[in-house]
């Protein structure tokens, strides 16, 4: 599917091209064009190689060089399993150390919210270390995120716990299979506990602690609901953000933009982009017929 000329389309709309030069290369556009920032994310998750290991660290830390180069925010998101946790769980911090370290090095004594290293989150089984390796990074000054997931029971204390440290989060819906113990299984126990974190978020105590709040949703709702939430306890925009995803709901990202809103696109790139790819086919059933189609022709 990679390597159809029928899917090709899909690579264009989703991924910004196969190297760090084309994720920079659209940064940049993004940004004089639309005045939107991005997370660069280098694809290949779930590795189990120490080559393939070798190979994510060194484009996350080419990608990180190249945006201090033009002058870009040094925003870029990592799996842990994408620097080890499944082949040697012992191998993620060395890896996370070089790659935030590169990132520290290139922004000097900044310490706005929009240059760091970005935790993604992945399967329930990951939250623990990850948010350990973020914790320990954090605590040694290294300008580090973390992505939580309100479709998850445990995410308001694990929030709460953030806050009180003073982090930048991302709160995004959660794409991962979880059983009813762990997790809500309805849409709206989903929406209802998005609303309770954005407004855990947007708090006057969380804006008195130093937090960072980053809400990555495509939902409008969610979005007027945020603002609100910010305007009611004196955060300024600019104070926070929104995250969506390359591709997605683009003219939502723009509008936001438009209105004064900070707005930041995720923006992978790499040469493994079908599963990605694949994943917003299956959000858009639109993009689902014009893959029919092309195939078919």
């Amino acid at each position: 599917m990679q390597t159809s000329r029928a899917t090709s389309f899909l690579r264009g709309k989703y991924v910004a091209g196969e190297s760090e030069a084309q994720g920079v290369e659209r940064a940049l556009t993004l940004l004089q064009d639309c005045g939107i920032r991005s997370s660069l994310f280098y694809m290949g998750e779930y590795v189990d190689t120490l080559d393939l290991v070798a190979q994510n660290v060194e484009n996350k830390v080419k990608v990180a060089e190249a945006l201090r180069d033009h002058a870009l925010d040094i925003h870029i998101s990592v799996d842990p399993t994408q620097i080890g946790h499944h082949i040697d769980p012992a191998l993620v911090e060395d890896r996370a150390y070089r790659i935030a370290r590169t990132i520290k090095d290139a922004i000097g004594n900044k310490t706005d919210g929009v240059n760091c290293l970005m935790f993604d989150m992945e399967d329930a089984s990951l939250n623990d270390p990850t948010i350990a390796i973020h914790n320990k990074l954090q605590n040694e000054g290294f300008p580090v995120a973390l992505t939580l997931q309100a479709y998850l029971y445990r995410t308001e204390a694990d929030l709460a716990a953030q806050i009180a440290r003073g982090s930048r989060v991302r709160l995004v819906k959660g794409a991962f299979a979880a059983g009813s113990e762990l997790a809500f299984q309805s849409t709206n126990e989903i929406k209802d506990n998005s609303r309770k974190l954005i407004a855990m978020m947007l708090s006057q105590e969380a804006r008195e602690a130093g937090f960072y709040p980053i809400i990555a949703t495509h939902d409008t709702r969610l979005h007027d609901f945020a603002i609100a939430q910010a305007r009611r306890n004196g955060w300024k925009p600019g104070s926070y953000e929104f995250e969506m995803l390359l591709g997605v709901r683009e003219d939502v990202a723009k509008r936001l933009s438009e209105n004064g809103e900070r707005v930041r696109l995720y923006v992978p790139f790499g040469r493994d982009w079908w599963p990605h790819a694949a994943r917003r086919l299956g959000e858009n059933p639109a993009n689902a017929v014009l893959l029919a189609r092309s195939l078919a022709s």
